[in-house]
């Protein structure tokens, strides 16, 4: 079976935001539909490992009815934060290579009380992401009594 949710998400430059998506949090493309201009893209798959996001090139700047919008043009108003499973042997240089791209970390890497690290990063739009050693789909570990 396929992935059942996949964030989609908005950026006022899409095809500047896909590379720095690859090079801050190492998404790879899967497929990129070009917008009507070289400046825009209607739809693109980035995946990461098992997972897949969505992006798109934001429409409609003009309409003043429009209900989608990036935070950073929302005055930074983020309503959603995307979790992405890292593997633990990982998620040190995961940080590292997003703070050398420039993102915004806004929660350090730090041990969880429930299980795994995880830190919590900006992208230049503002959609906040949470990248984290911890998989809720991975069986607990045996407790040894």
């Amino acid at each position: 079976m396929g992935h059942n949710i996949i964030p989609i998400l908005p950026y006022q430059d899409c095809p500047k935001a896909i590379d720095w998506l690859e090079t801050a949090f190492g998404f790879e493309r899967q497929m990129v539909v070009p917008g009507a201009t070289d400046a825009e893209v209607a739809h693109a798959q980035l995946k990461f490992g098992n997972a897949l996001i969505m992006v798109h090139s934001l429409k409609n700047a003009n309409d003043p009815e429009k209900k989608l919008s990036t935070p950073s043009e929302a005055g930074g108003v983020v309503t959603t934060t995307t979790y992405v499973v890292v593997p633990g042997d990982e998620i040190e240089a995961h940080f590292e290579t997003a703070k050398a791209a420039g993102a915004e970390i806004t929660q350090t890497l730090e041990a969880q009380e429930y299980g795994g690290h995880v830190y919590v990063a900006q992208d230049p739009d503002g959609h906040i992401w949470a990248f984290g050693s911890y998989d809720p789909f991975a069986p607990p570990p045996d407790n040894e009594s």
